[in-house]
């Protein structure tokens, strides 16, 4: 996990605008089938345009749930009607209990972060990620907290249920973990992870038809020529997909391309509750024509693995077009025969 804070000074007016991204990535996290309860929390100390804390929940892919602190209260989505409400009377008021527990935790960790690296003015983020996870056969997972300070990771917490057990990882070996420690053992076997379960069971009961959902995905084989060096962008899409996990595959003669050479791979939503992910590699004249290139998916939509073959020195004859897309000149590169192994 990555936390990323971004600070841009504007010279001309003097304002200071803060960028907060969260970039996590749920789907490696847990396993392939499995549903997750997510809270991602956001402390701001100085100041900003922001609330200075803002939590959003997540039930997977969506979000049901959102907190801020100019408003005081949690705020929540509708599913399909007016009267078919996420949350109910009993957890909007747990809810608002338990963030404000984490509001004045994640603010006296913040004091203590200041304190050791002696920061004074300015603006400083402290962010959380906590989650647990509910297994495919009904079965409860681990439970997972993350903290960053200013974009750095500071601990990250894994407690494993079966054993009982809380492992830590520190960043800063010198730092008093005793005073910055956010849990023990015991506050995740009685309070954190019993209770992150018990919602996860319940929303999940009532959005199963939204998360249990299974869309397949569109595969395609691209090339797009590069008029500086005179080669070509092969690029292994997949689009329109749902849930989230997808395993994506550029081979070349059968053979996975290296990671180092790859562009993109990262996981993008399309905008209608489904993803996209593209995976790119640089190559020359010479190398379309001698070797195979292969793109390979595998998701929980597909019964099989599916592969599309593609002979490189075959000429184009078709073209694949988008208005919205930047491969709006990309062409296909037939013969393509897509295969059930």
């Amino acid at each position: 996990m990555v936390f990323h804070t971004c600070l841009d000074q504007n010279s001309k007016n003097m304002k200071q605008l803060i960028f907060l991204c969260l970039l996590f990535d749920m789907s490696s996290s847990y396993k392939t089938g499995s549903h997750s309860l997510w809270m991602m929390a956001t402390y701001i100390e100085g100041k900003t345009p922001f609330p200075e804390f803002t939590v959003c929940m997540m039930l997977d892919d969506i979000v049901y749930a959102y907190y801020d602190s100019n408003e005081h209260k949690v705020i929540h989505r509708v599913i399909r009607q007016a009267s078919d409400r996420i949350m109910d009377t009993e957890d909007k008021n747990f809810v608002n209990n338990f963030v404000g527990y984490v509001h004045g935790g994640m603010k006296d960790r913040a004091s203590i972060m200041k304190n050791f690296f002696n920061h004074t003015n300015g603006i400083h983020v402290f962010q959380r990620a906590a989650g647990c996870e509910l297994l495919d056969n009904n079965k409860p997972g681990v439970m997972i907290s993350k903290d960053a300070y200013n974009g750095e990771n500071v601990e990250e917490q894994y407690y494993d249920v079966d054993h009982n057990s809380l492992h830590s990882d520190w960043r800063w070996p010198n730092m008093d973990s005793k005073a910055l420690s956010s849990a023990g053992t015991w506050q995740y076997q009685i309070i954190y992870h019993p209770n992150c379960i018990k919602f996860l069971k319940k929303h999940l009961a009532k959005i199963q038809n939204r998360v249990l959902k299974k869309v397949k995905p569109r595969v395609r084989l691209l090339q797009k020529t590069l008029t500086d060096s005179g080669g070509a962008k092969v690029t292994c899409l997949a689009t329109g997909f749902y849930p989230r996990h997808i395993n994506l595959t550029l081979l070349r003669d059968g053979q996975p391309v290296s990671d180092h050479q790859i562009t993109g791979g990262e996981l993008l939503p399309n905008g209608d509750e489904t993803y996209q992910m593209r995976k790119s590699l640089e190559v020359s004249t010479e190398e379309l024509q001698k070797h195979l290139f292969t793109c390979t998916a595998e998701h929980l939509s597909l019964d099989n693995k599916i592969n599309i073959n593609i002979g490189s020195r075959t000429s184009p004859q078709s073209s694949y077009t988008s208005a919205s897309s930047k491969y709006s000149n990309t062409i296909l590169l037939p013969p393509i025969s897509i295969q059930v192994s």
